[in-house]
C-alpha cells in the first residue's frame, strides 16, 4: 500500500484509506435517505459523529483485518464520490462486498467499476476463495450490478439487531488465486 493509502486505482477511479479529514463527506453519505432506506441508519448526527465512526468501523477495520471500506474518488476531479470494500460482518463466514455512492454519482457505472477492483484485491492481495455480498430485497439496483459481476443470490440471511431478511449473494474465486 502507498503512503497517500491508495488500495487501487482503475481508469477513473482511486480507492483509498478513510482518515478524519473524510468526515464531512461521510456525514453527507451516511445521511442520504437511499443509503438510510437501504442500508440503515447508522445514527451519524454530526460530523464529530462521522470522524468517530471513521475511527470505529474504517479504521479498525483496516487494523483488523488487513481491508474495509474504502473511499472512492473520481480521477478526473479529485471528488470523493463513494465507498467501496471488502467487511468482516457478524453473522457471515466470509467477508462481505459493499459500496454506496452520493446520488450524483449512480448510474455512470463507478459501482461496478469499484466492486471489480475490490473483487480483484480480495482474489489476488487477500487470497480470499470466496467474497459475499448481501442486498435489501426492495433495492434491485445492487441485484443487478452483483449478477453481472459473477455473483450467484444463495437464498437469504437474517442479520442485526433488527432481524433484518436480506438476499445473500456468493461468488468463489478458482483454486489457484495467483
Amino acid at each position: 500500500m502507498s503512503g497517500n493509502g491508495v488500495v487501487a486505482e482503475t481508469e477513473r477511479l482511486s480507492l483509498r484509506e478513510a482518515t478524519d479529514a473524510d468526515a464531512a463527506f461521510m456525514f453527507a453519505l451516511l445521511n442520504d435517505p437511499d443509503y438510510l432506506r437501504f442500508i440503515g441508519d447508522r445514527n451519524i448526527h454530526s460530523i464529530a459523529d462521522a470522524a468517530s465512526y471513521i475511527a470505529t468501523r474504517y479504521r479498525a477495520g483496516y487494523a483488523e483485518h488487513g481491508f474495509g471500506l474504502w473511499l472512492v474518488e473520481e480521477n478526473a476531479t479529485g471528488a470523493t464520490i463513494g465507498v467501496s470494500g471488502l467487511v468482516r460482518r457478524e453473522g457471515l463466514d466470509a467477508p462481505d462486498i459493499g459500496y454506496a455512492f452520493l446520488p450524483a454519482y449512480r448510474g455512470q457505472g463507478y459501482a461496478l467499476e469499484a466492486a471489480r477492483a475490490v473483487l480483484e484485491i480480495g482474489r489476488s492481495r487477500f487470497r480470499l476463495p470466496r467474497v459475499l455480498a448481501i442486498t435489501n430485497p426492495d433495492n434491485a439496483v445492487p441485484h443487478r450490478l452483483l449478477l453481472g459481476l459473477g455473483f450467484r443470490q444463495n437464498g437469504t440471511v437474517t442479520l442485526g439487531e433488527n432481524a433484518e431478511t436480506l438476499r445473500i449473494y456468493e461468488i468463489r474465486f478458482p483454486e489457484d488465486r495467483q
